[in-house]
């Protein structure tokens, strides 16, 4: 069972802690937690809350982008408001969207703005689930766990954590800004921070406000391990190792969990409320499954651009990261990163250079100059900037492309830089016009529901009916093992070229 969090401090000791915060942007007070019924200090008031949450909000239409389709929009606000209508805290306007990602993930912003991904729908197999997932993130909410986290912190606002998630690697403004165009923002910067201790509690809250809807509270369980799934599949089949960028980390020990607490609350669903796994399916059926082709695709480390016409290849084994407002990699090791990103209207690369340099006095130029070899004029300038962590080191490429100037930075340590420059500038040199045969390859996917016949396996259904998932990834998204054995009219997931 989940423990409740209390202070680690007595009241006096605690307002003193707080009055030395010479950061924080608001006085210390008192308030009860609607959860826990119990007074705590906070220096989030509700008004500020709200503003932030506003704020995040707007970063997350602007940078990830919201799924435009009123109808599957309709249906999760349903379900979410059914949830917040059990929710213990009561001054918050709920909100509900899907946000475009095409990850498995859930995030909730302070003051009441709730998101789940196209990718988390797409895994989902059940309303009960999706409930739960919901239930968590109004959990968060209700708790006010952001605003504990300002309030334990050294005084830097939740607000730092948009776009400054990188300073765990190596830290600093430069780094984090960069970080943060690697797309997720908001739901990474603010959600990641989230204890474990947190995390256990919104999965309790989550259960109770689905239970209390008449969902089952066991389905929290189910999706968990399938998450818990997914990332042994992105792995390789080892257990993934939690990271600061994960915002719902040891899946498969809350699944544990979840199932023995469902067993204990002994919950009666009330068919009544809850739609069936068919018509769950028909409500998403059409989905987008993986990235927006319009934003770029990548074939192993190479990125491809229809509408911007270029190719740029990554170092093999990096992480790569695709967003509207950049493209980027970063190493296993998160020691170093390299991101593509536009600066407006083309222009010769050296005048790019000398503009942007002038914007940035911070930064102390080693050495510049032209950088060939690549399809497109080149200029680059090695850079060393101070950051909280200390040095380092960038390599700025700015690229005359004919829609624009594109600038390419990498950045690590000093003491990697001997590692990672050749690489930074073979990346650079890797930028080229797309050919014809790769622009007309790329084509998106959507989630099709089809029937199964009986006795019939995964992959000869694949076949069947042009599924371009792998068996693994086919198995994953129905939850069922790969050689499982069908019966007839089971209705599966697939995915399917998306010819809109």
């Amino acid at each position: 069972m989940f423990r409740t969090l209390q202070p680690r401090r007595t009241a006096p000791l605690a307002r003193a802690a707080c009055a030395g915060l010479v950061l924080a942007l608001t006085a210390c007070a008192t308030a009860v937690n609607p959860v826990t019924g119990r007074p705590e200090i906070t220096t989030m008031s509700p008004e500020r809350e709200t503003a932030i949450g506003r704020q995040a909000a707007a970063q997350v239409e602007r940078e990830i982008g919201l799924v435009r389709d009123p109808e599957l929009t309709a249906y999760v606000e349903s379900i979410g408001r059914r949830l917040a209508a059990a929710s213990p805290r009561k001054d918050v306007t709920y909100r509900f969207a899907v946000a475009d990602m095409e990850e498995a993930n859930a995030f909730a912003l302070p003051g009441g703005w709730i998101y789940v991904s196209r990718g988390l729908l797409v895994l989902a197999n059940s309303e009960d689930e999706l409930a739960n997932v919901i239930g968590h993130e109004i959990g968060h909410v209700a708790a006010r766990h952001a605003a504990q986290r300002e309030t334990r912190s050294t005084g830097v606002g939740v607000l730092s954590a948009i776009g400054t998630i990188a300073a765990a690697v190596i830290g600093g403004p430069q780094l984090g800004q960069m970080v943060g165009q690697l797309g997720q923002v908001a739901g990474a910067g603010l959600i990641a921070s989230y204890s474990r201790d947190q995390e256990r509690q919104a999965d309790v809250i989550g259960q109770d406000l689905a239970a209390a809807a008449g969902w089952d509270p066991s389905a929290l369980a189910s999706f968990l391990m399938t998450l818990e799934r997914e990332g042994r599949l992105q792995n390789q089949g080892r257990e993934r190792a939690p990271s600061f960028l994960d915002s719902h980390p040891a899946a498969g020990e809350r699944a544990v969990v979840a199932e023995r607490r469902a067993r204990e609350m002994n919950v009666t669903v009330r068919s009544t409320t809850v739609r069936g796994r068919a018509e769950f399916l028909r409500r998403i059926e059409g989905v987008r499954v993986g990235p927006d082709p319009r934003q770029g695709v990548f074939r192993d480390q190479t990125f491809l651009h229809p509408d911007l016409g270029f190719a740029l290849t990554f170092p093999a084994g990096w992480r790569t990261q695709n967003s509207s407002q950049a493209v980027g990699a970063i190493t296993p090791r998160r020691d170093a990163m390299i991101v593509l990103e536009s600066q407006g209207q083309r222009e010769e690369p050296i005048a790019a250079a000398r503009r942007w340099l002038a914007a940035n006095s911070g930064v102390r130029v080693v050495d510049s100059g032209p950088l060939a070899g690549g399809s497109w004029p080149a200029y680059r300038a090695l850079v060393e900037a101070r950051t909280q962590q200390g040095q380092a080191v960038l390599a700025i490429t700015w690229i005359a492309h004919p829609k624009g100037t594109f600038r390419l930075t990498g950045m690590t340590a000093p003491a990697a830089w001997r590692t990672y420059g050749p690489m930074f500038d073979a990346v650079a040199r890797s930028l080229r016009p797309l050919s014809s045969a790769e622009r007309q390859s790329i084509t998106g996917l959507k989630l099709a529901i089809v029937q199964a016949r009986g006795g019939e396996t995964l992959a000869q259904l694949g076949q069947r009916t042009g599924n371009r998932w792998s068996l693994d990834e086919t198995a994953l998204a129905n939850a069922l093992p790969r050689d499982a054995r069908l019966e007839a009219g089971r209705l599966v997931k697939i995915a399917v070229p998306d010819r809109s």
